[in-house]
């Protein structure tokens, strides 16, 4: 849907109009800035409306792949143009940024800051997991087949490294209990670590994590998860959940700069993980040669000369979602692929992968056509009908996924709908 400047002014109270007649003339390289209005002033298609003017996404294509990679906002590129500029202007590096950065995170996380260490994306995290906790030679790690590579490809690398042996199973449809069971159907004595996808990438299957986490401690085994499909489309509560170790990107759903994330460790739980990379910045060692004291923080495995552009961007990503609500935020992305799921569920040739199950499925869905490849069916629909989703070729699927987000409306869902309906008579 194209929506020109009258019509978004039209929708909007006088206090954003006031905003909007406030913005002048601003440095190169930064964009204006538009308050959004108080969620209940305005209309909910007006407020929806005046979150999407927050991001500088173009109206053609229409963008449905959050899931691979979310658009920063215009407060968060302001945001790492600003603090990149000033650090260059006096030549620092701006670590006195990332405390308040950290608090920041760790309040939207439910966590304590000295539990929040800001990396670069998922699959470091991910990646520090698999290196840094002790595993040997027959030590066995569970995870789902639906697995992200930023997921999977550090357990098999640390198959190759130290004989781990990796155990998969394939993600369950059918209910919350069933992949509970499927993970409960692999642990032998051997089992020293679980994993999942908070939500799958493939299917955007929603895991109990909860009830993993129980079944997890329980046993004695350790619990990671891969959030990069979570964090920014559901609430998320670390310490609620109960797991180990989490870790996410930060420039998917929560719409942080590109090259952001954060890895969680449980505190009671850091010196079980290795540092494995580190550096000035990990601990003290004043003398040498001597022995290096790591800090008592997951921030231990912060090391180098980092962008603080980027962590002072992505504490401002998390600031605009709690402007608009976090729980606002999930209902409105799952409401929109409910749209979805329910319409493609009823167009002949097409099945809907993601699960009919409520507490299994969120804010993406993804669909299968009888006769046309993932690749077919997301060209089609691109090149045909201006809508960005994403392919799914992992496990066979050949598929499509369409992620629906804060910037996204009912008017581009039916043009999905439009578009898969053509796809279905097409092929």
């Amino acid at each position: 849907m194209k929506l020109d400047r009258r019509t978004f002014l039209q929708g909007l109270g006088a206090g954003t109009l006031g905003a909007l007649a406030g913005c002048t003339a601003v440095p190169a390289g930064l964009r204006p800035e538009v308050a959004l209005p108080a969620y209940g002033s305005v209309t909910d298609e007006a407020f929806w409306r005046a979150v999407r003017t927050q991001f500088p996404l173009l109206d053609h294509p229409v963008y449905l792949n959050t899931g691979g990679l979310g658009p920063a906002s215009h407060a968060v590129l302001n945001t790492v143009h600003t603090t990149m500029t000033e650090q260059q202007e006096c030549s620092e590096t701006g670590y006195d940024l990332f405390a308040p950065a950290r608090e920041t995170m760790a309040r939207y996380l439910g966590v304590k800051p000295a539990e929040v260490c800001f990396t670069r994306n998922a699959t470091e995290g991910n990646s520090i997991i698999a290196a840094g906790l002790a595993l040997h030679e027959g030590d066995e790690v569970i995870f789902e087949s639906h697995a992200h590579p930023g997921g999977s490809f550090p357990w098999f690398n640390q198959a190759k490294l130290r004989g781990v042996k990796v155990r998969l199973f394939t993600p369950d449809p059918a209910s919350p209990e069933a992949n509970l069971a499927g993970i409960r159907d692999l642990v032998t004595p051997r089992t020293k670590v679980i994993q999942v996808s908070h939500i799958t990438c493939t299917t955007g299957l929603v895991f109990p994590v909860r009830a993993i986490a129980e079944f997890a401690r329980a046993h004695d085994i350790w619990f990671h998860i891969d959030g990069a499909q979570s964090v920014g489309m559901i609430p998320v509560n670390l310490d609620a959940i109960g797991c180990d170790s989490y870790a996410f990107s930060g420039h998917k759903w929560l719409g942080g700069p590109h090259e952001s994330g954060v890895f969680y460790i449980r505190h009671a739980r850091l010196e079980a993980v290795a540092a494995t990379g580190i550096g000035a910045h990990s601990g003290e060692l004043p003398h040498l040669p001597g022995e290096i004291k790591l800090c008592d923080s997951a921030a231990r495995h912060e090391y180098g000369t980092r962008n603080a552009g980027l962590i002072a961007g992505l504490a401002e990503a998390v600031r605009l979602q709690e402007t608009i609500g976090r729980d606002r935020i999930a209902a409105h992305g799952r409401e929109l692929a409910t749209l979805l799921f329910d319409a493609c569920a009823k167009i002949p040739d097409i099945a809907v992968l993601t699960p009919r199950h409520d507490e299994l499925r969120a804010s993406m869905t993804t669909i299968h056509h009888a006769r046309a490849g993932a690749g077919k069916l997301f060209d089609f629909l691109k090149e045909e009908h201006g809508l960005r989703c994403r392919p799914v070729t992992e496990q066979g699927l050949q598929a499509v996924r369409i992620s629906t987000h804060v910037f996204n409306s009912h008017a581009e869902c039916e043009r999905v709908i439009t578009g898969v309906r053509a796809a279905a008579r097409a092929f």
